[in-house]
């Protein structure tokens, strides 16, 4: 009778981990910060169909990067936690920190007890009335969630990103200013430059009253992506 190979928890979820890491790194880059209209999704994503950025409810947004397949199903599992929330009590019970739990519940039971870990990382973002208000935060394949003061930036480049981007950020400047800082560095940490074609943008617009998520079209992003454009 063969005797199955003894591997110690500690290495168990080391390797989970890795596994996650290394999925997580192949996905091209989405950074998520505060500006002055707002809360701006800029996503490296050529596709006009498969979305990274998603509108959850009325003032909170959706980011992923990963296996698209994961984060799909965790996107419409929070729409539904959220319409649900709201219909049984008030749409102000809908807040990003509830969910942001609830993601986190989802991801560590994934993490620990099935087969695979989920190769995904998502942010859940609320926009407030201000800048300081907004509210960002950042999950990972463990469950782990930390909440981001104005700043997420994930896939591959994530930490050069965080790095490039927190250097100067002013979350009160306009949004075509912070859109061609987050595209400049986008490109700088892909090695490539980027046009609109290749960005998937949206925005929490903080001065609408109740449903806050639109979609950037490309003909607007290249504008703000031209100097002489946009109002920055």
């Amino acid at each position: 009778m063969t005797i199955p190979m003894y591997v110690s928890p500690e290495q168990f979820m080391k390797d989970r981990a890795d596994y996650a890491r290394k999925g997580i790194a192949r996905g091209r880059s989405v950074v998520v910060l505060s500006c002055r209209e707002g809360i701006l999704f800029v996503a490296e994503n050529p596709s006009r169909t498969l979305h990274k950025v998603s509108e959850i409810y009325d003032r909170i947004g959706f980011a992923a990067v990963g296996k698209y397949t994961e984060f799909e199903h965790l996107r419409v599992a929070g729409i539904r936690y959220a319409d649900l929330r709201g219909y049984a009590y008030d749409r102000s019970d809908v807040t990003a920190r509830a969910l942001a739990n609830a993601y986190a519940q989802t991801l560590g039971t994934v993490f620990t007890t099935e087969s695979k870990p989920y190769e995904v990382e998502i942010t859940v973002a609320q926009v407030g009335t201000d800048p300081a208000a907004d509210q960002l935060y950042r999950l990972t394949y463990d469950g782990s969630v930390t909440d981001e003061p104005g700043l997420v930036a994930m896939g591959g480049a994530a930490e050069a990103l965080t790095a490039a981007l927190s250097k100067g950020l002013d979350a009160s400047a306009e949004l075509a200013t912070v859109l061609r800082r987050a595209v400049e560095e986008l490109g700088r940490a892909g090695g490539r430059e980027l046009g609109a074609g290749d960005l998937e943008v949206a925005l929490l617009d903080r001065f609408r009253p109740r449903r806050a998520f639109s979609r950037v079209p490309v003909t607007e992003v290249e504008a703000h992506l031209t100097p002489s454009g946009g109002k920055g």
